[in-house]
């Protein structure tokens, strides 16, 4: 079940420099039993007693409110030698994380006890004034990426920004915008007129693995709905299936979760991903949601990705996405396929069914 919409903070940093901005107090009232403390820093560190599992904790119900100079950071796709993406802009206009539990989420274990808050950047006009100036260069296609630091709709009932942001994108022929959530948390976006430079992409899993490893995200039906609404809607819709894990049944599980989403809607990519975690991730977890993350703990990860991060060995990650690529062109022979994250040894052995230019995060 979807808590966003019940998201309600304990506690309310609000930076001294913003606190009587009209948008600022609009978000401090929209929660009034919140403790709302005036900062002079944008900055919360936990006392040095606390546990990182506890600071991360208490970072799902602590909210600050400040302003950024950097909205949007270029990734140029590169993860050392032997990782690759695609290059797009990230855009981060709240940042840190998210109101859900998700067991394996990396941001969990960046931030834990430095920057365990939500945080909503509130001074718009220089994230617009950066998106301009990015999608002013001479490279072609700009993509704006607002799915990697934070979950783009979990708090767009808070921060409206999809009101902000898709009549805004739809003045520009070569940029586009790239929501990714787990949320079904779409009233602002069926409010809106959509655009072709709006990508709307869901994350999805098997259920089971949404209830022992997403707490709080919104079911696999609520997603499917959610994503059915907005392609009625016109929105152009994209899949994620990411991160992949393997069990006793995964097969049957993945095969159903297909069949539910490509029965439901058309979808114009799906880009296929399975764990991976930092090394000191594991222990994190573990502390923070107890038996949920031991499960992390079974998944036989190995070493060798440039990125650092621990993966399945490669022949389990072939045989997961070839089962995943050949089960979705049963439905359809045309959708395109990507790999997230992938290695070059992956990318090789799928190239017959994974387009490595097609992916989430980018528009070709």
């Amino acid at each position: 079940m979807d808590i966003s919409r019940q998201f309600k903070p304990q506690t309310i940093l609000l930076w001294e420099k913003v606190a009587e901005h009209a948008e600022a107090q609009r978000i401090v009232k929209l929660f009034p039993s919140a403790e709302v403390r005036l900062i002079k820093q944008q900055r919360y560190h936990p006392s040095a007693d606390t546990p990182a599992a506890q600071a991360l904790l208490d970072g799902k119900r602590t909210l600050m409110v400040g302003r950024t100079s950097s909205f949007v950071g270029y990734f140029d796709g590169r993860l050392g030698p032997n990782v690759f993406c695609r290059p797009y802009y990230k855009l981060v206009p709240v940042s840190n994380g998210c109101p859900f539990y998700c067991t394996y989420c990396y941001l969990a274990f960046v931030y834990r006890k430095h920057h365990p808050f939500m945080k909503i950047n509130i001074n718009y006009e220089t994230m617009f004034s950066q998106i301009r100036r990015a999608a002013a260069s001479p490279d072609g296609t700009a993509c704006f990426n607002m799915g990697e630091m934070l979950d783009s709709l979990a708090l767009d009932h808070v921060t409206n920004l999809t009101t902000r942001l898709v009549p805004f994108f739809s003045e520009f022929s070569n940029a586009y915008l790239m929501l990714l959530t787990k949320s079904n948390n779409i009233a602002n976006l069926l409010q809106l007129k959509p655009n072709r430079q709006t990508v709307v992409s869901w994350s999805v899993n098997t259920q089971q693995m949404i209830d022992t490893h997403e707490i709080g995200a919104a079911s696999l039906s609520q997603r499917i709905q959610a994503a059915k609404d907005c392609q009625d809607h016109g929105y152009r819709i994209r899949l994620r299936i990411d991160p992949g894990m393997l069990h006793q049944e995964w097969r049957t599980a993945y095969a159903d979760l297909i069949r539910q989403v490509m029965t439901t809607i058309k979808p114009e990519n799906i880009t296929l991903g399975m764990l991976r975690l930092l090394p000191g991730h594991l222990r994190l977890a573990q502390a923070a949601y107890g038996v949920r993350a031991r499960k992390l703990h079974d998944s036989d990860l190995v070493k060798g990705a440039s990125d650092g991060k621990l993966r399945y060995p490669p022949l389990k990650r072939i045989e997961f996405y070839t089962f995943l690529a050949d089960t979705i062109r049963g439905f359809d022979a045309n959708v395109s396929i990507g790999l997230c994250r992938e290695t070059p040894n992956i990318r090789r052995n799928l190239k017959q069914l994974c387009n490595p230019r097609q992916c989430n995060c980018v528009v070709w």
